[in-house]
């Protein structure tokens, strides 16, 4: 894939993701949901930070499984069940996801909601990736 990250000066400097991905490829891989669950189906992780890591080495072990790397991300969306806490965890967070997906961030969004599916977990995040 090659990817363009646009971001415009009239927007303010973005922080962990890009404003826009313009994407160019042949395949398109949309990734389901993933949470912290473990190779059982069981919640790891009491904590966002821990639970945020596992979610996102699932999302990257799906996006291996279907030929591509985190420089393939262009659009990532995260459900939290508190933004507050998100944003307390912020730095951890980002962090995380340098140590597991590099720079290059995709176009993202971070959207609180009531509950998961999975009533313990605290994250979960999708997203959709453009292969060469």
């Amino acid at each position: 894939m090659t990817a363009e990250r646009v971001n415009p000066p009239e927007l303010s400097p973005p922080t962990g993701f890009s404003h826009a991905v313009v994407a160019t490829g042949t395949r398109v891989v949309f990734l389901a949901g993933q949470t912290a669950l473990d190779t059982d189906g069981k919640t790891t992780g009491d904590t966002l930070p821990a639970q945020f890591e596992q979610a996102l080495t699932n999302l990257l072990a799906a996006l291996r499984a279907a030929g591509g790397t985190p420089a393939d991300l262009a659009r990532v969306t995260v459900y939290a069940t508190d933004v507050a806490a998100y944003r307390t965890h912020a730095a951890d967070l980002g962090r995380t996801w340098r140590e597991l997906a590099g720079r290059d961030y995709p176009a993202m969004a971070v959207v609180e909601v009531v509950r998961l599916w999975d009533e313990r977990a605290l994250v979960e995040l999708d997203g959709f990736a453009v292969l060469p």
